[in-house]
């Protein structure tokens, strides 16, 4: 499915409170309670809420990530929002690392309008996407490609990395958490994503608001590895300190 604007608000509802009755919800979209029952019913059939007596809960699987379509849809418009803010800091004739994730993507999409850029991915998505601009040049890592998602993983990806030391990489997350932890689902995933932060010069997280306060089961780094982060919206007031210690710029895509 394709959440409609109701729908995708229901979403960001629940995902900033963990947790919202059908009767709040239905106060808050002001509607009503067999409307807030349906959108529930159609959202959970499609793994990105869970319902319990009474209302209804974030997925709270720290092992599997939802579909990359499904991703592609939530929070389109707040990750093209991120992906313009991220393409306008971006010089032209850099290097630069993009990985695996919907977002990265949207930044790729950005990026057509740039020149002399030579951007090293292990998504071949992004491959197909920046492709076909004539002024960037594109280096696929090698690797196992993950059929679902068409990203590359594994040992072989890790090792080509480990050649370069890049201008920027701008990488995707699943989840931050409130202790300024980066997660993913994928451990073949997060190791090609530590060796991303260790060669590059400066690294850019790219995270819509639904990633704060986010489950995921593997540890990719610490907010204190980044040097800017870019999101769609105000974080929740915790992670205020926990930037500033980290010495992290927010940029937050309006």
């Amino acid at each position: 499915m394709t959440p409609n604007p109701r729908q995708l608000t229901l979403l960001s509802l629940v995902q900033a409170q963990g947790s919202l009755s059908v009767e709040q919800l239905a106060e808050r979209l002001q509607v009503t309670l067999q409307t807030v029952r349906r959108d529930v019913q159609k959202l959970a059939d499609e793994g990105l809420l869970a319902r319990f007596h009474g209302g209804v809960r974030v997925p709270n699987s720290t092992v599997e990530n939802i579909d990359h379509l499904q991703r592609e849809t939530l929070h389109a418009a707040g990750k093209r929002r991120i992906a313009r803010a991220i393409a306008m800091a971006i010089p032209n004739d850099c290097s630069l690392i993009l990985n695996i994730g919907t977002t990265t993507e949207a930044v790729a999409r950005a990026l057509g309008e740039h020149s002399g850029l030579r951007v090293i991915t292990n998504n071949l998505n992004i491959a197909r996407i920046l492709s076909v601009s004539p002024k960037t040049e594109v280096i696929v890592t090698g690797g196992v490609v993950r059929g679902r998602d068409q990203g590359i993983v594994g040992e072989a990806a890790v090792d080509f990395i480990r050649q370069f030391k890049v201008d920027l990489a701008v990488i995707g997350i699943s989840g931050i958490e409130a202790d300024g932890t980066l997660r993913d689902y994928d451990y073949r995933e997060v190791k090609v994503a530590q060796t991303i932060l260790h060669h590059a010069r400066e690294v850019w997280v790219a995270a819509d608001a639904s990633k704060f306060n986010r489950p995921a089961m593997v540890e990719v780094g610490h907010l204190s590895q980044i040097d800017r982060l870019f999101t769609d919206a105000a974080p929740p007031a915790a992670f205020g300190p926990l930037l500033a210690d980290a010495n992290v710029q927010l940029h937050i895509a309006d």
